[in-house]
């Protein structure tokens, strides 16, 4: 990737992420664009990690368990919206990559051209895993980004249809894959048995939907004494993901009657070291279906809830993948279908080498034209002024991306000042979580009396 000008001496990326997976997706984006293969960025690449603070603001043990994603969790900080529009008009970023919710972006792509610089950065951003609800609004407020990277060719033709269909420039739209893939193709092992659950933070949602998911591992941890059975958690009660889990499993674990058998085990970790010992992945309908789908290890996506859209199986028909615990018990192993596997961005036939080869040439060709145009997203005050004013306004922005006035900046805040700020947070962080996954449930309980 060569550098924006002459004078520039190295490529200077940085990275915005809100939770612990966006900022793995971005991370790991950054560094497909930048080199050929994935691997560490070049000398003439420097790669900043910065966190936008809110409820999901990654731990340091999240963002260890994340892996290896080319930067020092030490040099990574965490910055307001309106630090991090400082930060890109004192630093001079080449590139940004905006891994955040919709909103998010939508309010930094409008911060970003309210800077008004006269050397922009690019902007790209996209998803982090499977598309499977609010695609249009998602994607509506990811419009107005140079580079709109879509993870399979699926997903690529939806969203340019979308943006189409709304009279909406589609140009940004990038066909890549998702950049977390790899990992040695699977290889059964003599002696080896493992069954993995991946568990999602909020699919499904209801206690008595997550307790029957536990309910029926553990049973077929006892059903098959020889198979290790391992529940893959996300993270720990009090940490939060990129979804809300207001019912940890590690708690229902605790009240299962009988216990959990000596083959069943709870495990956190980097979901690519897991899958290095599975051998059939089950779900309902996490990502880690499409890494284990491209290391070709045996994946199951579950039907026992129904596929529905408000559990995002539904992504999944025509897959051959869905299933039962009930199959499942009986030893069956689905078989997924090779059309709609090559759709997927799975990329287990070999191509996931030159899966970001389109999208490292778009952003070459951005970075080397003397001015970028000016940022242009869809919704402006103009088109959506019920709307855009409410989601800027969340990150302390005006209708028109600057800051609102009081809005602090960089160096605004004395280091007392700062050190009281950081507590009065931690500790708002935390009557948060304690409302969400306490006081939350025992309301809907007493609302269904």
């Amino acid at each position: 990737m060569p550098p924006r000008t002459e004078k520039t001496t190295a490529l200077r990326v940085a990275v915005l992420a809100d939770s612990d997976t966006r900022w793995k997706w971005g991370a790991l984006t950054a560094r497909r664009l930048t080199t050929g293969d994935g691997g560490a960025p070049t000398p003439r690449t420097e790669i900043s990690g910065l966190l936008l603070r809110g409820r999901a603001t990654p731990t340091p043990r999240q963002l260890a368990e994340v892996g290896d994603v080319g930067i020092d969790t030490d040099r990574v900080r965490e910055v307001t919206a309106v630090e991090f529009l400082h930060t890109v008009r004192d630093e001079g970023y080449d590139l940004v990559v905006l891994a955040l919710v919709g909103g998010a972006v939508q309010a930094m792509v409008h911060g970003l051209a309210a800077l008004r610089l006269p050397a922009r950065p690019v902007v790209v951003t996209g998803y982090v895993g499977v598309v499977y609800e609010k695609l249009a609004d998602g994607l509506l407020l990811r419009h107005g980004a140079d580079v709109v990277l879509a993870n399979s060719r699926h997903d690529a033709d939806r969203f340019r249809a979308v943006y189409e269909g709304v009279g909406a420039d589609a140009s940004a739209v990038t066909e890549a894959a998702l950049p977390f893939l790899g990992g040695a193709p699977h290889v059964p092992e003599q002696g080896r048995d493992t069954v993995v659950f991946a568990a999602q933070p909020s699919v499904p949602a209801s206690r008595a939907d997550r307790t029957y998911l536990l309910r029926r591992l553990v049973e077929h941890a006892r059903l098959h004494p020889q198979r290790e059975v391992l529940l893959k958690l996300r993270s720990k009660p009090g940490e939060h993901t990129t979804h809300i889990e207001e019912l940890p499993y590690q708690r229902l674990a605790e009240k299962l009657p009988g216990g959990l058998p000596p083959n069943f085990r709870l495990v956190y970790g980097h979901m690519g070291e897991v899958l290095d010992r599975t051998d059939l992945l089950v779900t309902v309908s996490s990502t880690a279906a499409l890494e284990s789908l491209h290391r070709r290890i045996p994946t199951a996506v579950l039907t026992d809830l129904g596929v529905r859209e408000t559990l995002g199986n539904h992504h999944f028909v025509g897959s051959g993948l869905l299933t039962s615990w009930d199959h499942l018990d009986g030893g069956g192993h689905p078989e997924p279908d090779a059309e709609w596997l090559a759709g997927q961005g799975v990329a287990a036939d070999g191509t996931y080498a030159t899966a970001y080869d389109t999208a490292r040439a778009r952003v070459t060709a951005l970075l080397a034209q003397d001015r970028l145009p000016d940022l242009a997203p869809y919704y402006t005050p103009a088109t959506a002024p019920g709307y855009l004013p409410g989601i800027l306004a969340r990150h302390h922005l005006a209708p028109d991306g600057r800051p609102l006035p009081g809005a602090a900046a960089p160096g605004e805040t004395g280091r007392v000042r700062g050190a009281v700020r950081e507590a009065v947070r931690d500790a708002a962080r935390g009557a948060y979580r304690h409302g969400v996954q306490r006081v939350a449930p025992v309301i809907r309980r007493m609302g269904e009396l």
